[in-house]
């Protein structure tokens, strides 16, 4: 792992100053588990670089681990990659320049902005480059990202995941490395200790006078502090109880997936919420029952259709509303067998009909016929469906051309909007479009959701 920084111009050669290192030494030292170089590759007038290397110590890394029967300890990419480790070993020969206390002669050169060019490696992060480029960017930093080309001996995939990153700009010394050390732990989404309210303290002083105006100030405290008490206490967000517990149990589990399923799931519960007339829902294409349980805890609910075509699915859903079922006040959905092309008098007039994440696992030319079962057979009041927005596919650096082996298809924005336009007329539904998700400009957001609202009544029902 390594850290590189980089001044040019007349004022370059005050950099060494504020890092407190002689250009002619090399700084060797042990910090924990692993050894820390520093070395000026580059001291001139106009030119100056100082490069930070780290080597960790794997055995070293896991002899305290309270789980070193775990051989997957040793077979981890943190020795490798930049993350929350790497920003431990080099604080302390990067102190002073955190600090802004050099000897009392530099301190005007604190406050002084340097062209900067900073660039650390390799990153093991699941963020997609773009989200990666709009978080230093918004700082003022051009940003480069590069990939390690390799070939592997077998068929894995096309390229690297590691990506090295550099990041341009004109900015105090001090400012840029506090920054650097809020976002590296946030790329990697890894925290090597445990987090509590010191956790606060030091995002608060790090993030001085930048954090707050920081338009992805959202991800950045959540892929810090995690856990939803140490999150609320300085960023009030809707986040779902259960989506905390999952975080604490699994913390190293990609979040952009699981926090998408939640921000879908969640957007749901507060339109169904925000419904007059909430009391009969079908859930189709329930999968586990992951949404349906949720229905379950909404007030003025009375039944909960989950329509599952999949056994082994249905088992599982079955088995998550028992557990739920021991809550009182909560309406335990009726796990239901059933398929959008054979009519099941059961699920027609209800209030809400649900179909997240459903359409796209439907052959295109057989859709038509599933949605005039739904529109003019069942005739809900509201209709609320989700699919993958494929505009956002290019955000996530995807080399297949769909997010799933099991989609059939994938829309764009304006391909969802006029299909969706095709049954609001036929069918006289109104109809509403949401996005889910972080937005990226030019791609929109990931997910797109139309809630349909019966306009006409049948008076014979």
């Amino acid at each position: 792992m390594q850290l590189s920084i980089k001044a040019m111009g007349e004022e370059a050669k005050f950099l060494s100053f504020l890092l407190a290192k002689n250009p002619q030494n090399l700084y060797d030292r042990n910090e924990k588990e692993a050894q820390v170089r520093m070395t000026y590759t580059t001291f001139e007038d106009n030119e100056v670089e100082a490069v930070l290397f780290v080597t960790p110590d794997p055995v070293e890394l896991v002899k305290n681990s309270p789980a070193t029967y775990d051989i997957t300890q040793y077979i981890n990419d943190r020795e490798f990659v930049v993350s929350s480790l790497f920003v431990s070993y080099i604080r302390s020969a990067l102190g002073t320049a955190l600090n802004g206390k050099p000897k009392e002669a530099y301190l005007k050169w604190v406050d002084h902005p340097f062209n900067l060019t900073i660039g650390f490696g390799p990153v093991a992060s699941d963020l997609p480059d773009a989200v990666i480029i709009s978080l230093f960017e918004a700082l003022g930093f051009k940003t480069e990202i590069e990939r390690e080309k390799i070939e592997y001996a077998f068929d894995l995939k096309a390229r690297s995941s590691a990506r090295f990153i550099t990041i341009q700009g004109k900015a105090t010394l001090q400012n840029t490395l506090r920054q650097i050390f809020i976002l590296i732990p946030v790329l990697d989404n890894y925290k090597h200790y445990y987090i509590d309210e010191k956790e606060i303290e030091k995002l608060q002083r790090f993030g001085e006078g930048w954090l707050e105006n920081h338009p992805q100030k959202e991800l950045i405290i959540k892929r810090s502090l995690r856990f939803r008490e140490l999150i609320e206490q300085v960023y009030p967000v809707n986040i779902d109880r259960k989506q905390a517990q999952l975080d604490l149990d699994h913390p190293d589990e990609p979040q952009a997936v699981v926090r998408l399923n939640e921000l879908r799931y969640q957007k749901i519960i507060d339109l169904v919420m925000s419904l007059d007339t909430r009391e009969t829902i079908v859930d189709y294409g329930a999968g586990e029952g992951k949404l349906s349980v949720r229905l379950g805890s909404i007030p003025g609910v009375k039944e909960i259709l989950a329509v599952e075509p999949t056994a082994k699915e249905q088992l599982r859903a079955i088995e998550r509303f028992q557990k739920a079922g021991r809550n009182e006040d909560f309406v335990t959905p009726a796990p239901l067998w059933g398929s959008l092309f054979y009519y099941d008098n059961r699920m027609k007039g209800k209030d809400v009909f649900i179909l997240c994440e459903v359409i796209e696992h439907i052959e295109e030319y057989r859709l038509a016929a599933a949605m005039d079962t739904i529109f003019g057979h069942y005739q809900p009041k509201v209709i609320i469906i989700t699919t993958p927005n494929s505009e956002y596919n290019e955000v996530y650096q995807m080399e297949e051309t769909i997010r799933h082996k099991d989609h059939r298809f994938e829309w764009t924005t304006a391909q969802f909007q006029d299909w969706c336009a095709l049954w609001q007329s036929k069918y006289q539904y109104s109809v509403e479009h949401i996005g889910i998700g972080e937005e990226v400009q030019g791609y929109g957001q990931p997910t797109q959701l139309a809630i349909f609202r019966r306009q006409v009544v049948n008076q014979n029902e």
